[in-house]
């Protein structure tokens, strides 16, 4: 059993394994350490790409692998048959607020729009105060840089208060880690399913 605050942690990752080889590696150390911590890891439910390496090495170190795929997405990511559990929902809407619902934290790896889509929503929702859940990114070889400039844009045009909503970044994955689980608790009410 986890001593950890976090019983489940979200990574949000590309269904490409990328041009940089270090990305590979990044997942499956996370997801080894999550592994190896008691943590359960929630995912898009993909088995390619750094969705499906991250799950692996959290299987096969005998942790919780749990992913949430919208239905037609199944045959396109080649949902992932070997997970504890495999959700299949209806629209990308739900899988978001499902994978908030079953996380107590969030950490982006690299990816691309859909990882960028799931981290902005995730934020955005810290920034209106739907939710408190820690969220972080894995900065493997400087990735996420360009996205921290952005973000450091938008402070300087007024546009976002500094420093909120709150983004813990790292480049290694016990360092990212610690981080989370020393972020203030979740508090307050989660998205839930969209109804209808």
């Amino acid at each position: 059993m986890s001593g950890s605050p976090l019983a489940r942690i979200c990574v949000f990752c590309g269904a490409n394994a990328g041009s940089d080889p270090a990305h590979a590696a990044a997942a499956r150390a996370f997801g080894e350490l999550l592994a190896e911590r008691g943590i359960g890891l929630v995912t898009g439910g993909g088995s390619v790409g750094l969705m499906g390496i991250v799950a692996d090495a959290a299987l096969a170190a005998g942790g919780e692998a749990i992913g949430v795929i919208p239905r037609r997405l199944i045959d396109r990511e080649l949902g992932h048959n070997g997970l504890t559990r495999l959700y299949a929902v209806d629209s990308m809407h739900e899988r978001k607020a499902l994978m908030h619902d079953l996380a107590d934290g969030f950490v982006a790896l690299p990816g691309g729009y859909g990882t960028l889509d799931e981290l902005f929503e995730t934020l955005t929702w810290r920034q209106l105060g739907i939710t408190s859940k820690p969220v972080g990114l894995l900065d493997v070889n400087g990735f996420w840089q360009p996205l921290l400039g952005l973000r450091s844009a938008l402070e300087a045009g007024g546009f976002a208060r500094p420093g909120e909503p709150q983004l813990l970044v790292a480049q290694e994955p016990g360092e990212l880690l610690a981080l989370l689980e020393a972020a203030p608790a979740a508090s307050g009410p989660a998205p839930g399913a969209p109804k209808p």
